[in-house]
């Protein structure tokens, strides 16, 4: 039986009651549940980081496993305008991993933790169970929010323009050369970067939440295509983008011309970049920077907000076609 993520998670929410109301402002179907308590509210998210899911073991240094785990999880909680401040972490691993290998990853985290504000208030351990046991991370992060100043993927409407901070692919990038056996080459290790430690548009994020400028907000984890249709469907609506305003990453030269490694391919469909992906309505659209001055974060506007349903991408010929969602989904693999 093949399944995708999104329907499981529409199965999760219609068998488990999960229906808005009272404290809960905000709840499946965002980056992160909005809990109302006394000023500030609490933005909370969840996030798993598996052993040959999202990081191979032999391949990933333990490191960039700590540090991407947790930037993972709060890239969610950045993407709904919230200050992340407290984590829990839930632990499972094989008795072999336990030595330096631990001390590694837990140094990776603590690095990541300390860049983005966040402080360790609990969590769990457990042994690895089965056949050929395998590192398992599982992270809660707690944000604060003022109220009224939480952003949702709810809110997009025609008119809207479409933003993207960074340089979509890069990560990606880092994925195929790893996956090529290419990372030792020393030309090719500066490309690893992104990929191993994920830069989020943290204090970008905290000044669109004050200044209330997005109309709908998500973070880029499994790739363009992917979570901008999850945006329009949250939103009602429909999007068209264009592909020469789509920002890239600079392909070597030097590496196969095969279309896994197309810049606008890496760009559309390759996950784990951790930007922001939000909409802005047009009376707002000149007060977003092309560059943030404070971190230097580099914002793109690829297209509006249409009626409708959908996404479409306009190709530098100006001809325009349906773009099916070609990112990350955990049930799409084998």
């Amino acid at each position: 039986m093949r399944i995708v993520e999104d329907e499981l998670i529409e199965r999760i929410r219609r068998r488990i009651p999960s229906s808005e109301g009272g404290a809960l402002r905000l709840g499946i179907g965002h980056d992160a549940a909005l809990i109302h308590s006394e000023n500030p509210d609490w933005a909370v998210t969840c996030d798993q980081f598996l052993e040959d899911i999202h990081f191979i073991i032999d391949k990933h240094p333990p490191a960039s496993v700590g540090y991407k785990a947790l930037t993972r999880a709060t890239s969610d909680i950045v993407a709904m305008g919230a200050r992340p401040r407290f984590f829990l972490l839930s632990l499972a691993l094989p008795v072999e991993r336990s030595g330096t290998w631990l001390n590694e990853l837990l140094s990776g985290m603590a690095r990541a933790s300390k860049l983005l504000g966040l402080r360790l208030v609990g969590g769990d351990t457990a042994r690895s169970p089965g056949g050929r046991e395998r590192v398992a991370l599982n992270l809660v992060v707690l944000g604060e929010v003022q109220h009224g100043r939480e952003i949702g993927r709810a809110g997009a409407r025609p008119g809207d323009g479409i933003y993207v901070t960074g340089i979509l692919g890069r990560s990606q990038l880092g994925l195929e050369l790893l996956l090529r056996g290419m990372a030792k080459r020393g030309k090719y290790r500066k490309f690893l970067f992104p990929h191993y430690y994920p830069v989020l548009p943290f204090d970008f994020g905290l000044w669109l939440g004050r200044h209330n400028l997005p109309s709908a907000m998500m973070d880029i984890s499994d790739g363009l295509s992917t979570d901008l249709a999850r945006l329009c469907r949250s939103s009602g609506v429909g999007a068209h983008i264009y592909a020469d305003q789509i920002p890239t990453v600079s392909v070597p030269g030097s590496l196969p011309q095969i279309p896994a490694l197309a810049p606008l391919t890496l760009a559309l469909h390759g996950g784990e970049d951790y930007g922001l992906l939000f909409t802005v309505p047009r009376q707002f659209s000149s007060q977003i920077p092309e560059v943030f001055h404070r971190t230097r974060t580099r914002t793109t506007r690829i297209g509006e907000i249409v009626r409708g349903s959908g996404v479409s991408v306009v190709g530098r010929g100006g001809e325009v076609s349906p773009l099916i969602p070609g990112g990350w989904d955990p049930f799409a693999r084998r």
